[in-house]
């Protein structure tokens, strides 16, 4: 069903080439290039007019029009969308509204600039058939606590004679190495030598800086690595106070995050660093660090099915941990909550196996009280439940909000430190396990809609790399999933990176 924005954009269209028609018809003899240039100035104009309507997005900080952080109108102002939870189907809903056939990547960590504005939405949740972003579920107008390296973008699917206007750009990437063999690198600026922007010099050059686009904690981990500071706290993309691009040095820097050296990463052949003014990259290093780890054994062990009506799961339903399908029917039944959903359910057991506590990135005044489950959500995204079909397509997904980080059962000898209740503090210690049991909420994934076949069932925690951690290379379990309709099966599980 078609919206009524796009309704008014075909109209004005439909509007612009009839009068082209029958203006050709009645002075056949005028300049037709003059005419055509007229009547798509008004075109333009028409448009310019529907971009200022409630829930209407840009792309903003792109070299071409098909890419760029997405912002978004709201009460006649714009703002930013966070990029937690963004993936390929918001992408997909973002391109469509914009007129292009679909999205090639969705893009996170700032990639085309630090975020300029307020952030209007947070924790999106598209099944991808939206028309327009605004239809799809977030947490409400305003309620974020993301940080201005975190806006979320799109590359939107385009014809090759889109790209003219930045043909002569190359945004090819290579590895840094084979451009740069002798790059040296160093941080200042610090409160301490473990800290500060990223610098690099090449042979008979100046140090310059690094473009702090898409700039994460898996190439912050690498730099403190490199420079045998331990492990990256934080990556952080500040503003360099200064307008003269000449001082940046690189751009768009790609690391898996296990490089031993910045010259393994990836980089922009040609420098393109977004924004108005210098975005450069920053980290804080630390010798001790967080290093979840977890238990794919017990995985196997306690994954079921189970049929529950969704009058038991309305909390849940608040929590976006059930498909896109149980909305569907909550709009469209008066009976909704008759109906069942199929939930296969399992416990997840987290162990810290680092050597310094893992605690939550936002701060303790910024933690959402839930009045459903009466606690408190301390991060937003801690756990990510998908099922993966033999093509690499997801086609079912749980989340997991992480409402209670506390120490459920630790080794001899460690004391716990963290418990949730009474709004306690929350975290993991070193040497202690955070329990999620499959009799709690959300602990499971929606497989309602999933038909009958061999799958592959991934859980990981910290999917998103937003805490540091001593490594992320066990932040996943892998597992194969048999799924008959009336049993389901998990077996096979390896550990592995999100």
């Amino acid at each position: 069903m078609e919206t009524w924005k796009s309704v008014a954009a075909k109209a004005v269209v439909i509007v612009a080439i009839f009068v082209l028609i029958v203006d050709g018809w009645n002075h056949p003899s005028r300049n037709s290039s003059k005419k055509v240039k007229y009547h798509v100035r008004r075109l333009r104009k028409d448009f310019r007019q529907l971009k200022k309507q409630e829930g209407a997005i840009k792309l903003v900080g792109g070299r071409r029009p098909f890419e760029g952080n997405v912002e978004i109108l709201h009460d006649a102002k714009w703002g930013c969308v966070c990029d937690d939870e963004w993936d390929h189907l918001e992408a997909t809903v973002v391109c469509r509204q914009l007129g292009f056939e679909g999205a090639i990547q969705a893009t996170g960590n700032s990639r085309f600039g630090i975020a300029r504005r307020r952030f209007w939405m947070d924790n999106m949740f598209c099944d991808g058939r939206e028309d327009y972003l605004g239809m799809c579920r977030f947490d409400g107008w305003g309620n974020s606590d993301c940080e201005s390296s975190e806006a979320a973008g799109v590359i939107c699917t385009h014809d090759k004679e889109e790209d003219l206007p930045s043909r002569s750009i190359s945004t090819r990437r290579i590895k840094i190495k084979e451009r740069h063999p002798r790059l040296q690198t160093r941080l200042t600026g610090g409160r301490n030598p473990s800290e500060g922007r990223v610098e690099i010099k090449f042979p008979d050059q100046d140090w310059k800086l690094v473009c702090g686009d898409g700039w994460s904690l898996l190439e912050a981990g690498v730099i403190c690595r490199q420079l045998n500071l331990g492990y990256a706290s934080d990556a952080i993309q500040m503003t360099f106070h200064s307008d003269k691009k000449e001082f940046i040095g690189i751009s768009g820097i790609q690391c898996h995050g296990n490089e031993h050296h910045i010259t393994e990463c990836l980089h922009d052949t040609s420098i393109q660093c977004p924004g108005a003014r210098g975005n450069v990259a920053s980290v804080v290093c630390k010798r001790d660090m967080a290093d979840l780890v977890i238990d794919h054994i017990e995985l196997m062990r306690t994954a079921h099915l189970e049929d529950r009506p969704l009058f038991w799961l309305q909390c849940a339903m608040e929590e976006n941990c059930v498909a896109s399908e149980a909305y569907r029917i909550q709009k469209e039944s008066a009976d909704w909550t008759r109906e069942t959903r199929r939930l296969l359910k399992f416990t997840a057991r987290i162990l810290n196996a680092g050597t310094a506590d893992f605690r939550p990135s936002v701060p303790k005044h910024l933690w959402e009280w839930h009045m459903c489950h009466m606690h408190y959500h301390s991060m937003e995204v801690f756990a990510t439940f998908d099922i993966i079909d033999s093509s690499g397509k997801r086609i079912a997904e749980g989340h997991k909000a992480s409402f209670c980080l506390e120490d459920n059962l630790c080794m001899p000898g460690v004391k716990p430190r963290y418990k949730c209740a009474n709004y306690g503090d929350q975290g993991i210690s070193v040497n202690c396990t955070d329990i999620y049991r499959y009799n709690i909420d959300c602990q499971w994934i929606d497989i309602s809609e999933l038909e009958a076949g061999h799958y592959t069932l991934k859980v990981a925690v910290n999917p998103e790399f937003k805490i540091g951690e001593m490594s992320f290379e066990n932040n996943a379990a892998k597992c194969q999933l048999l799924y008959t309709e009336s049993q389901a099966f998990v077996y096979d599980c390896i550990i592995g990176r999100p």
